[in-house]
């Protein structure tokens, strides 16, 4: 009862200030289900990483919802109907382990009249979103646009975009769409005259474009915040001011880092003070460098990464997004992604995070599901959680784990059920309609479809997509890894195996899935938090901690060391739950789904081994 008093004053105090500020919010909603007395807090950045009001470090991890947005066939809206997004969020939280979602918003439908606001399709926007909420799922919302706008393009394109409204490029003259010699639809960003034209029309605020635009999304921001009661706005994390900026064309003598310092950085500063004024003070900006500024093409890469914006601090998140265009070429990388492939190209993100004194965000990363490279999918995937997870490769995670650096938080691209069933009109042409993928210049990256019957189901693996990931750390993380075992047809992909230096660890993992967790306790008495994916029920999961070793772990008590319980949001999905109290202690926690009812002397040897590898690895 005093935990439960102790929270309800919490809201009562929140509310009161959201009432101050807000005007009239809609009615507070009910407690989102399954939650325990640390959930539902509002994040903020705070040492380099995102943390709750516990003190906790968070990791967010899911997908992009969706390139939907992209399309007109549902209004710019990620779902057809609120129902719809609430069987999404279920079949995220529950399929797809997800505990936070990238949230595409569309200014052509914020703003379809210049100076005017659509409230309805505000309204129905926050709506769609507060299914998310209501499921637990943490929300950032992002203003996306992909080739500027779809009005630049022909009727008869191959190709379209997203993001301006026909207003914007009415307000400009520019030459007619062509791409030339284009292999990808990316191209257009640097080859296509129009797309080049309009971006530097906006950068430039020619015709007011980019005033505009600040003003619709302050209106917008303001809009959201009023319009969801104070529990569910605790819940949105943030907000992604512009989809992958690109200057279009550089002015004389400017390079992409004079660019990003004197354009891109005063953008996000007067974003910054929209979000403000919008009563998002607490709340980052997302904010995201020049495109290319960690390609991996050496031709492409240009400089960048917000080198001159100074130290970021709490009030932005670095945001970044990675795609292995190598792979996806399928002329530049002709085999599968191994073992630490993508260790050094994240491991920059994590320093460059660091270095302007923030945390980071992958907001997309993914591989085509179809196609000519697709095959390498699989790996390709495989290689990227396993590199948010840790810098370093597998081969080398157990004797070096004190390197393994920050978990990175992770957007996947992308969670659209309507994959392969959409009727888009492309660029408004009714003999060009588009069903099958992602219904965007040929894509298809969905990692979820619904089925006949409108259940929604997995198109990739569910070894990899739902993870162990440290989702709250009482503390700080040492080190974490992960090993999924998912599979590349029917071979078994294991790029971290147990070391026969620790064999009853080994014995006890067997062919199964392990995670495995050191972090660093700073006291309090929340816990730390680990995702257990479907794949590890409750009965057969095994926990090998300092704190204890136990096979069926008990339901949570705020005296039991090691426990399960529900995830917020009433999707059955669950987690475990590790309490220590202390402080500056290092403490460990292996979870296998590996061993049946293994005996107490092997649950012992067990410990025994990983205590002394703490010891001597970490120290």
């Amino acid at each position: 009862m005093p935990n439960i008093r102790a929270r309800l004053l919490v809201v009562l105090v929140v509310l009161c200030g959201f009432l101050t500020v807000a005007g009239s919010p809609s009615a507070t909603a009910a407690t989102v289900p399954d939650s325990l007395w640390f959930d539902g807090t509002s994040l903020t950045v705070s040492n380099g990483r995102f943390t709750d009001s516990l003190g906790r470090e968070v990791v967010l991890r899911g997908y992009n919802v969706s390139g939907e947005t992209k399309l007109e066939e549902n209004g710019g809206l990620p779902f057809a109907s609120v129902a719809d997004a609430k069987k999404s969020a279920t079949a995220l939280r529950a399929l797809g382990g997800g505990n936070s979602v990238r949230f595409l918003l569309s200014w052509a439908h914020a703003e379809p009249a210049r100076g005017q606001v659509d409230t309805a399709y505000l309204a129905a926007a926050t709506d769609q979103m507060r299914a998310f909420l209501d499921a637990g799922i943490r929300v950032y919302p992002d203003f996306h646009q992909d080739l500027y706008s779809r009005y630049l393009f022909d009727d008869d394109s191959w190709y379209t975009g997203d993001g301006a409204p026909k207003w914007a490029v009415d307000a400009g003259t520019y030459p007619d769409e062509s791409c030339g010699i284009c292999l990808f639809w990316g191209q257009n960003i640097t080859q296509n005259g129009a797309v080049k034209a309009a971006s530097y029309d906006f950068w430039h605020n020619t015709y007011g474009l980019q005033d505009a635009f600040l003003t619709t999304a302050q209106q917008t921001m303001t809009y959201v915040r009023q319009h969801l009661s104070a529990e569910e706005f605790a819940g949105v994390v943030g907000f992604d001011p512009y989809n992958e900026p690109y200057a279009g064309t550089y002015d004389s003598g400017q390079t992409s880092r004079t660019w990003e310092k004197n354009v891109l950085w005063p953008f996000y500063v007067k974003f910054r003070a929209g979000m403000d004024a919008a009563g998002w003070q607490d709340k980052p900006a997302f904010v995201e460098p020049n495109l290319f500024w960690n390609a991996n093409i050496d031709s492409q890469k240009q400089e960048g990464g917000l080198l001159d914006a100074g130290t970021l601090g709490s009030r932005y998140v670095f945001n970044t997004h990675f795609y292995d265009q190598k792979a996806i070429s399928g002329i530049l990388m002709w085999g599968k992604a191994g073992d630490g492939q993508y260790a050094t190209d994240f491991g920059t993100i994590r320093d460059r995070a660091s270095a302007a004194g923030t945390t980071a965000v992958v907001s997309e990363f993914g591989h085509p599901l179809s196609g000519t490279v697709s095959d390498k999918a699989p790996t390709v995937l495989k290689a990227m959680y396993q590199a948010l997870d840790s810098r370093l490769p597998g081969a080398s995670w157990w004797s070096s784990p004190a390197t393994s650096g920050p978990v990175l938080s992770g957007s996947q691209w992308q969670w659209d059920i309507y994959n392969g069933r959409h009727h888009e009109l492309m660029n408004g042409n009714p003999d060009k309609v588009l069903t099958s993928g992602d219904a965007w210049n040929d894509e298809d990256l969905s990692a979820v479809r619904m089925d006949d019957s409108g259940t929604v189901t997995l198109r990739q693996d569910a070894r990899l997509l739902d993870r162990i990931y440290p989702s709250a750390t009482s503390g700080s993380t040492v080190a974490f890894t992960y090993e999924d075992r998912s599979r590349d047809g029917s071979t078994t992909l294991t790029w971290n195996p147990v070391p026969s230096s620790l064999p009853n660890v080994a014995q006890l993992v067997g062919s199964g899935q392990y995670g495995l967790l050191v972090w660093r306790s700073k006291g309090g008495s929340a816990p730390t938090e680990l995702h257990l994916p479907a794949s590890f029920p409750t009965a057969s999961t095994t926990v090998v901690s300092d704190l204890g070793a136990v096979y069926a772990p008990p339901a949570y008590t705020q005296t039991t060391p090691v426990a399960v319980a529900a995830e917020p949001g009433g999707t059955a999905s669950r987690r475990l739950l590790l309490t220590a109290s202390d402080t500056g202690v290092l403490h460990y926690a292996l979870v296998t789904n590996g061993a049946t009812s293994p005996s107490t002397t092997l649950l012992t040897a067990a410990r025994t081994e990983l205590t002394a590898w703490a010891a001597r690895t970490v120290g």
